[in-house]
């Protein structure tokens, strides 16, 4: 099978970690294709980078390059439910995936990510997924997404020390990297906590194998029926003509 992992981000220095990350734990018969879009901002750290991932992140989607599956590979899973409506193949966000893997391993469990300012983000969004009472916590560090890239010794330190107050304070029984540059570190944080660590890249391309295997696709039935056809105008113009009819 092929899975189409979508770094929502252009850094494409990131998309390579991802694209490691995804290769380590897939199947040897998996295909890993790993992109980055033409159009986006460097990182996402706050609701205005996200929203504006979200159309090159629907851009990748629509030009599947033949995957079977996609993953988005943001831990804010931008643009998720519409990737689910240019589809009927598999679309699995990397925040989603790590909360149902995490909830079958332990019964509450604490987020560790980025900066303060996208912790409000991290909560509405464990909030969709009907997740509070399970996520005891989402802890930040001083570190943007490119830090992690540029300064990788000191994210290990500073996830390790946050992932101890989460063990120990929050009595949390896993921890969840909150982003997708961090994917390099789960291995080693879980030696040292004693408790899962679940990189959230590794959780959808396990999630989206499994899907594929058992053959089920999108549903159509109703909510991520594909979007109709109508005029959209200026930079949006191309989204249009991207647009499918159910019919």
């Amino acid at each position: 099978m092929k899975i189409k992992v979508i770094n929502p981000n252009t850094t494409l220095a990131m998309t390579r970690g991802i694209e490691h990350a995804a290769k380590s734990k897939a199947r040897p018969d998996t295909e890993i294709l790993a992109v980055s879009p033409k159009m986006g901002p460097i990182s996402i750290e706050s609701y205005y980078d996200e929203y504006l991932s979200i159309p090159g992140v629907l851009e990748e989607i629509k030009h599947d390059d033949g995957a079977d599956a996609f993953v988005i590979a943001c831990y804010g899973d931008p643009g998720l439910q519409a990737a689910r409506e240019f589809t009927d193949k598999p679309v699995i966000g990397i925040a989603e995936a790590s909360l149902y893997l995490a909830s079958t391993l332990s019964a509450r469990f604490s987020v560790v990510t980025v900066l303060p300012r996208i912790k409000t983000m991290i909560e509405e969004l464990v909030d969709s997924y009907g997740m509070s009472k399970r996520v005891v916590n989402v802890r930040t560090t001083p570190m943007c997404v490119i830090d992690f890239e540029r300064d990788p010794e000191r994210g290990m330190e500073l996830l390790r020390a946050e992932g101890k107050r989460a063990v120990e304070e929050d009595d949390a029984e896993a921890i969840l990297l909150g982003c997708a540059g961090m994917a390099e570190f789960a291995d080693s944080l879980e030696e040292e906590l004693g408790v899962p660590v679940i990189d959230g890249v590794v959780a959808a391309v396990k999630l989206a194998e499994s899907i594929v295997d058992m053959g089920k696709k999108t549903s159509k039935a109703k909510t991520y029926k594909y979007p109709e056809k109508k005029e959209y105008t200026g930079a949006l113009k191309q989204f249009g003509s991207m647009a499918v009819t159910s019919d």
